[in-house]
C-alpha cells in the first residue's frame, strides 16, 4: 500500500475509533457530541496551530540576511513553493519542523543547534525535507491525526469521570477496559500516520536537494548530537514531538510503538537505496 492510501486508511481508522467511542459510552448522542468535539478542535488546529507552536517554542523570525532564509529560498523555489516565514529556535539540540495550514501560510523553523553542527549541504537536506511536508500537505494531516487522538484521550477520561456509559447498562469492567485501551489505540494510530509521513518527506526531500546523501548524512549526525543534547520532554516538547525531523529525546522497548520517527538506520537506508 503506498504512503497516501496507507495515510488515508490510518486516518480513517483514528476517526472511527472516535466515534466508535463515543457511539459506546454515550450512544447516538455521545456519537454527535464526539464528532462535535472533533470539528471543533480540527477548525481550531486548521487556523491556529502554527502561530501556538511558534510562540511555545519562542521562535524567531529570520530575514534575507540570514543563511537558513537564503538556503530555504534556493530550495523553496527549486520546488515551486511560496516562499515560507523562516524561524530560529532557541535550543542547542539540533532539530527542525514545519508548520502552517498550507503551502501559502507555511512556516519552516530549525533550531540554533541544528545551525551549529551541519554543514550547508546537509543544512540543505534537512530543509528540502521540511518543505517537503509543506508540500505533500503532512502539516494539515498530522494536525488533523493530533487533535482527533487529543479528542479521543480527552473524551475517555470524561467518560471515565462520570462513569462512562453504565447508565445505558453497560458492563462497568468492559467500559473501564474501553475507556483505557482506545486512548493506547488512538496514540498508536497517530504515531503510525506520522512515520509514514516521514518516509514520504525523505524521499521528496531528496528530490527537492538535488541529491539524498545531504540528508542521510544530517540524519545521522543529529541522531548522535540529541543523544547528547535531547530536549527536555516537556509537555510542549511531548505536544510537538510529531512536528520534528527526528525525535527529540529518547525512548525504546514498548514505547517505540508510540514513536512518532521510524528508526533512522531505515530511513537512511531508503534515501540511499538500499
Amino acid at each position: 500500500m503506498g504512503n497516501a492510501l496507507r495515510t488515508a486508511a490510518l486516518l480513517g481508522a483514528l476517526s472511527a475509533l472516535l466515534l466508535l467511542l463515543g457511539e459506546f459510552l454515550g450512544g447516538q448522542t455521545g456519537l454527535v457530541i464526539a464528532f462535535g468535539i472533533a470539528i471543533v478542535m480540527n477548525f481550531g488546529s486548521y487556523w491556529f496551530s502554527d502561530r501556538i507552536v511558534l510562540k511555545m517554542h519562542r521562535a524567531q523570525e529570520v530575514g534575507p540576511d540570514h543563511e537558513l532564509y537564503r538556503i530555504t529560498a534556493e530550495l523553496a523555489q527549486r520546488a515551486g513553493l511560496p516562499m515560507p516565514k523562516v524561524y530560529i529556535i532557541p535550543t542547542d539540540s539540533p532539530n527542525a519542523f514545519a508548520t502552517g495550514r498550507n503551502p501559502k501560510h507555511a512556516a519552516v523553523a530549525a533550531t540554533q543547534g541544528i545551525l551549529r553542527i551541519l554543514p550547508r549541504e546537509e543544512l540543505a537536506g534537512v530543509m528540502a525535507h521540511e518543505l517537503a511536508h509543506v508540500q505533500n500537505r503532512d502539516i494539515l494531516i498530522s494536525s488533523i491525526a493530533a487533535t482527533v487522538a487529543a479528542t479521543i484521550v480527552l473524551f475517555s477520561r470524561f467518560a471515565l469521570f462520570f462513569g462512562g456509559g453504565r447508565d445505558r447498562g453497560v458492563n462497568p469492567i468492559v467500559a473501564i477496559l474501553t475507556m483505557i485501551l482506545a486512548p493506547l489505540a488512538a496514540m498508536v494510530i497517530k504515531a503510525a500516520i506520522s512515520r509514514s509521513r516521514e518516509f514520504a518527506a525523505d524521499a521528496r526531500g531528496a528530490q527537492i536537494a538535488g541529491r539524498p546523501d545531504g540528508l542521510a548524512n544530517a540524519l545521522r549526525r543529529m541522531e548522535t548530537t540529541i543523544r547528547q543534547h535531547p530536549l527536555p520532554a516537556t509537555p510542549v516538547a511531548q505536544a510537538s514531538e510529531h512536528m520534528y525531523i527526528m525525535k527529540p529525546f529518547s525512548g525504546g522497548g514498548v514505547l517505540k510503538l508510540f514513536s512518532t520517527h521510524p528508526p533512522t538506520e531505515q530511513r537512511i537506508a531508503r534515501l540511499m537505496g538500499r
